[in-house]
């Protein structure tokens, strides 16, 4: 019986000969849901090229987006989370914690790099979501306080990408007091006249919405990123009314005056650098001739 079986040769008859497509070269667009190559996703920065959706990235992506030739030196590679209140819920911080480097490749939820935009001199300091979902914890706040003392020692703008769930409750109030620290830095980094630029991706809230995120001299965020501070059903319990829709998008959000620019990833690097020769005096721009 044909029907059961082939016996027409150069036909394959079992699937130990076929090849499995390795997993991270396709994905599907989160929107639209239509299939992406990871070849196409670099090209279109990480773009879907049929909806414009962006896709949510970390440090290492924004990095190769941003400075020029991928070249950089980053910065205060040393500085790990401890466990200052011997958190323990279904499991130990501090296990979780070298669980999540192990799998991530990451110290914490944040990087910090010292480059070039276009020729120009600037600290970005970016935070990758896949880290217990960015959430800020005493290393986020020291890192980025310490960026800031970087670019008011050498007059660099300083460049803030925030992706965070919000404060990481494995360190309570260490984790909140990074908001203070954090703001006070950014004062100091105003007192010098150097420029601050925040950059907002989804998702940014909590906490991190609450100081260092919304302070910037320019806020600018990406299209369609989720941004607030609590959830829809805790502000919808506190204010007893119900809320319009899609307002935690970055639309909603520059539409009541929160926000200065969206910028589509793919124009960002351009619209950064003719910020920073719009703002910096021409004598402080350090740029390659």
């Amino acid at each position: 019986m044909a029907w059961f079986k082939r016996e027409i040769k150069g036909i394959i008859t079992t699937t130990q000969e076929k090849k499995e497509t390795p997993d991270g070269i396709w994905n599907k667009c989160p929107e639209c849901k239509k299939p992406l190559h990871y070849s196409e996703q670099v090209e279109n920065q990480y773009v879907c090229h049929y909806c414009g959706y962006h896709l949510r990235i970390g440090s290492k992506e924004y990095f190769s987006i941003l400075f020029d030739n991928n070249e950089y030196t980053e910065l205060f590679t040393d500085l790990v989370s401890g466990d200052p209140l011997h958190f323990e819920d279904t499991r130990k911080y501090t296990d979780r914690l070298k669980e999540t480097q192990t799998k991530t490749g990451l110290k914490d939820a944040i990087r910090a790099g010292h480059g070039k935009i276009d020729g120009l001199d600037i600290v970005i300091a970016c935070m990758d979501f896949n880290f217990i979902g960015g959430s800020m914890g005493s290393v986020v706040g020291e890192k980025i306080a310490r960026s800031i003392d970087h670019s008011i020692k050498n007059k660099i703008p300083f460049l803030m990408i925030s992706k965070s769930g919000g404060a990481r409750m494995m360190e309570a109030a260490f984790s909140l007091m990074q908001m203070a620290k954090t703001s006070a830095k950014l004062a100091l980094l105003s007192q010098a006249k150097v420029p601050y630029i925040s950059l907002l991706t989804d998702p940014t809230t909590g906490g991190v919405t609450a100081s260092y995120a919304m302070l910037g001299d320019i806020n600018i965020a990406e299209p369609g990123a989720l941004i607030g501070f609590a959830g829809p059903r805790v502000i919808k319990e506190t204010i007893k009314k119900d809320l319009p829709k899609g307002f935690q998008t970055a639309e909603f959000v520059q539409e009541h005056g929160f926000l200065d620019f969206i910028v589509d990833r793919r124009e960002m690097k351009e619209k950064l650098a003719s910020f920073i020769r719009m703002v910096m005096p021409a004598g402080d721009v350090k740029e390659e001739i």
